[in-house]
């Protein structure tokens, strides 16, 4: 839900890093495409539902090929995360007068005042939290529209998301069951500030709204060795990504600027 503001290079990108504790403040594209991960692991991409290109009026699949393209040129390396976001039709997770922007690295309205991420953001944040692993079980705070969810399923075996606003919660659950997606994302309606304890550990955990911190009870609820990767500020907010090292030790490294919405407390009906 959001767009970077002064994007550096990536990889290489500028960043600070520290390791910190709780106790010091610390509180923190087409059907059927199969998608190939390093090493002998396959994951077959759900099947998708036919790409309204007459909505459109354009050619979803050759956008979404110009999307990776751009994708690539900005820097992003992750083949696990290429496939799946060339897997999943942008569009159908955007309002019909919008689809034909789906494709542009734009973040755009879903309503409630929320927006759908641009596909730099996505891919960067996703790319970051799954470096060097596959995780198994992830954690997504701010389902939105379900986009980042769904792109996630297709690698991910278990996807949990949490969404606070009732009418974006059914959106995401009409978006994703048309995709044959409800039973590999696991969604709740709720308070994502809490997180699901009853689900934790997770492997990983993806904030799409920023805190003026990142909440404490996010940080219990990964595993050791476990990333979560955070929007974290006010009106000046950095990409803040950090990896549990220990029972009590957590590794912090703060990436780009961007801009995102609000973390809130609570539900809204």
């Amino acid at each position: 839900m959001t767009r970077p503001t002064d994007r550096p290079p990536f990889p290489g990108t500028a960043k600070r890093s520290g390791r910190v504790g709780l106790g010091r403040g610390f509180s923190a594209a087409n059907s059927n495409t199969r998608i190939t991960l390093p090493g002998s692991a396959r994951v077959a991409a759900a099947p998708l539902v036919a790409t309204h290109s007459a909505n459109l009026g354009l050619n979803s699949d050759r956008l979404r090929f110009r999307m990776i393209q751009r994708l690539r040129n900005q820097g992003i390396q992750d083949e696990r995360v290429l496939a799946a976001m060339s897997a999943v039709p942008r569009h159908l997770f955007v309002d019909e007068g919008l689809a034909s922007r789906a494709y542009e690295d734009a973040a755009l309205p879903i309503g409630h005042g929320q927006t759908i991420s641009q596909p730099w953001v996505v891919a960067r944040m996703i790319s970051a939290m799954c470096e060097n692993r596959i995780p198994v079980k992830v954690l997504e705070v701010g389902t939105g529209c379900g986009y980042q969810a769904a792109v996630l399923a297709q690698f991910v075996k278990e996807v949990h998301s949490v969404e606070r606003i009732r009418g974006l919660y059914e959106l995401a659950r009409d978006c994703l069951r048309a995709l044959k997606l409800v039973g590999r994302v696991r969604l709740s309606f709720g308070d994502g500030m809490l997180g699901l304890p009853n689900v934790a550990p997770f492997d990983a955990i993806v904030v799409a709204a920023a805190g003026v911190k990142i909440p404490p009870v996010l940080l219990e609820q990964l595993a050791i060795g476990g990333r979560l990767i955070a929007p974290e500020g006010g009106t000046a907010q950095r990409l803040i990504l950090v990896e549990r090292t220990g029972a009590a030790v957590w590794h912090r490294e703060e990436l780009e600027s961007v801009r995102f919405v609000p973390l809130r407390a609570g539900t809204q009906s």
